[in-house]
């Protein structure tokens, strides 16, 4: 699947995408810059988050719920990773056994990580405002 979007189109493109995806676990490929988190945040959102979701650059994870306390999933980033080793250390195949959303940002750190049954989201900026999307199921 494939399409183009601004921000003020992330609500209906947030909605489209959760309703096409096979996985829960979702992997976003793209550039520094090209709006992997402002999408996170936007499928949180839709999704029934209590909180704003924000980029877990520093501390690699993010935890949301929804507006009743229940655990909505995990938002991690990769970013600053220097190996695969770091992601075990932290625990990262733990999170995986649990029945809850995962947003991985720069899973290109991680591929040998990463649950074989998984969707790839790739986004690209393709103008001041406007955003390139596909969806890949593995």
């Amino acid at each position: 699947m494939k399409m183009e979007f601004t921000e003020e189109e992330l609500p209906k493109i947030s909605r489209k995408i959760l309703d096409t995806v096979s996985s829960k676990t979702l992997c976003f490929y793209g550039p520094m810059g090209a709006g992997k988190t402002t999408l996170i945040k936007a499928l949180v959102h839709t999704l029934g988050g209590a909180d704003a979701a924000s980029s877990p650059t520093f501390g690699l994870v993010n935890e949301y719920h929804n507006t009743k306390g229940k655990l909505l999933g995990y938002h991690f980033d990769f970013y600053r990773i220097e190996s695969e080793m770091e992601a075990l250390d932290m625990g990262l195949e733990d999170y995986f056994y649990e029945d809850v959303w995962i947003f991985i940002e720069w899973p290109e750190k991680v591929p040998n990580l990463l649950p074989d049954v998984h969707t790839k989201i790739f986004i690209k900026e393709i103008g001041e405002r406007l955003r390139a999307l596909s969806i890949e199921s593995s």
